[in-house]
């Protein structure tokens, strides 16, 4: 028997693989969108973007699917590879090793590392990246508040970030949102696998400035470095170059406050600004 052909000659994405899954589901099942609005508690348009591909969703809602449908985790799988599409290629062979590894250090020059965003956060900093659409910054959102899993799962790497106080001084347009935020790192620090620190402007000038670094230790022994600013990032393999990120992040953990000494000036952060006057209305 001859191998099938795609019908559009192109190998079908998780993406929509994912849409036509819950599509037909759905018909399978003989709901209607209202009813099945009423069952998972999502709006029947929203809904209709899963099934249509418009949109891939965020966890809460597959896992609704899947439970309606009972389809154990299956939805979810999915998504899992559907998320990937989201990201830049570049971007997708730094996140197959990710899931791999077992350390992972980070460096933030300038915004709250992405594995320690909350959603709201997350939100604001794709909206100034101009997204092109709602539905595409609602896409982007859901695939980083996917990759916190990371942090949560049963065997969860050892994760430590070293965050520029530059990081901890640009504060979001919402002050409530601001303050969740900082509460949300004082509360992450406290994770058994878990170790944040700040780097005080008074350190001085370092070999990592103008940048954000990630490297990870992968079970097999290696050892790999991510360079990345607000527009590029660029993987880093050679064992030669990663020993001399390795370094330049040893130097600079060695200039960072203590985790005792971060959670308390995460807290001072927040207590002064909950305490300065708003900015005058002119």
């Amino acid at each position: 028997m001859p191998a099938r052909k795609s019908i559009s000659g192109r190998k079908p994405s998780a993406r929509r693989l994912l849409a036509a899954e819950v599509a037909r589901l759905r018909a399978e099942s003989g709901k209607s969108l209202g009813q099945l609005a009423d069952e998972t508690t999502y709006d029947r348009t929203y809904l209709h973007k899963l099934e249509t591909g418009v949109r891939i969703g965020s966890p809460e809602v597959i896992a609704a699917l899947d439970k309606v449908y009972g389809t154990g985790e299956r939805l979810a799988m999915l998504w899992e590879l559907a998320r990937e599409d989201v990201f830049p290629d570049k971007y997708k062979r730094f996140m197959e090793l990710e899931a791999t590894a077992t350390v992972r250090y980070e460096y933030s020059a300038a915004t709250v590392p992405g594995l320690l965003q909350t959603e709201a956060y997350a939100r604001e900093v794709f909206q100034v990246g101009r997204p092109r659409s709602e539905d595409d910054l609602e896409e982007h959102v859901a695939a980083r508040m996917g990759r916190q899993d990371l942090l949560t799962r049963d065997d969860p790497p050892h994760y430590r970030a070293v965050l520029d106080e530059a990081v901890l001084r640009r504060p979001t347009r919402d002050p409530k949102m601001w303050e969740q935020q900082l509460n949300h790192l004082v509360q992450t620090a406290e994770w058994p696998n878990v170790t944040l620190q700040v780097l005080p402007f008074a350190a001085g000038l370092h070999d990592l400035l103008g940048g954000s670094l990630t490297v990870l230790w992968l079970s097999d022994g290696r050892s790999v470095g991510y360079v990345e600013s607000s527009k590029t990032g660029e993987l880093v393999e050679n064992a030669a170059d990663v020993e001399q990120l390795k370094l330049s992040y040893d130097l600079l953990r060695d200039s960072a406050l203590s985790p005792r000494e971060t959670v308390a000036f995460i807290r001072q952060v927040m207590e002064d600004s909950t305490t300065c006057d708003p900015p005058a209305q002119t």
